[in-house]
């Protein structure tokens, strides 16, 4: 009888936990942020207690896994609608080599050492640092890499999408760096048939083109 019961408790928890995943709307594991994580180790651990202790009801074992679930859910929420909070919770993609130079500094504030990037590296197929134009160590760890074009170098800078606008809001670090101000922005939206920066969802400038995509329809404008 008691090994019936915790079969069946067992049973229960796996489709409960797996619908408030559901209701969470998780991506891929290897897309988790550090605050998924920590919601499905404390959920994997209340599920674990509730199904071995009798004494625990299925309620009780029910209420902090939905709790969780209701949290980060909401925090999801928050994080859609703002980019400041996003960067808050999943920090920024930084650039760790650029034009064959590995960036020391940037590496030292994210706790990034030189054996994780020659690691992953390897597992790009790059053995060595020169050949690399750009890596950009994203916000879920993983590294993107773009080698060197022997046969067009000095156009590789030039075709690297950086993002300008996300959320409504203009990136003003990444417009610097290609050279441009806000005014060449706003101008180029207009020019696009927009009066506000809050009409975009996305912008992105490469290779010499502008990228607009708005709340509602999708638009593309040469700069």
């Amino acid at each position: 009888m008691e090994l019936l019961i915790l079969i069946g408790r067992t049973a229960f928890f796996y489709f409960f936990v797996l619908l408030v995943f559901r209701f969470m709307g998780k991506r891929e594991i290897g897309e988790l942020s550090v605050m998924d994580l920590i919601v499905f180790f404390m959920m994997s651990e209340v599920a674990t207690i509730a199904i071995e202790k009798d004494e625990v009801s299925i309620l009780k074992g029910m209420i902090p896994i939905l709790t969780l679930g209701i949290l980060q859910y909401g925090i999801a929420l928050i994080a859609l609608k703002s980019r400041w909070f996003r960067k808050l919770l999943d920090g920024e993609a930084i650039i760790v080599i650029e034009n064959g130079k590995i960036k020391d500094t940037a590496m030292r504030k994210m706790r990034y050492t030189i054996d994780d990037l020659l690691l992953q590296l390897r597992e790009k197929e790059v053995m060595d640092v020169s050949e690399v134009q750009f890596a950009v160590l994203e916000t879920n760890g993983k590294l993107s890499v773009i080698k060197k074009d022997t046969a067009n170098t000095k156009n590789t800078k030039q075709n690297l999408l950086y993002p300008l606008i996300m959320d409504g809001e203009i990136i003003t670090p990444i417009l610097k760096k290609i050279g441009k101000n806000e005014k060449w922005l706003y101008d180029a939206i207009k020019k696009s048939g927009y009066e506000s920066v809050h009409q975009i969802f996305y912008c992105s400038y490469v290779d010499g083109k502008l990228f607009i995509d708005p709340y509602d329809t999708i638009s593309y404008d040469q700069k």
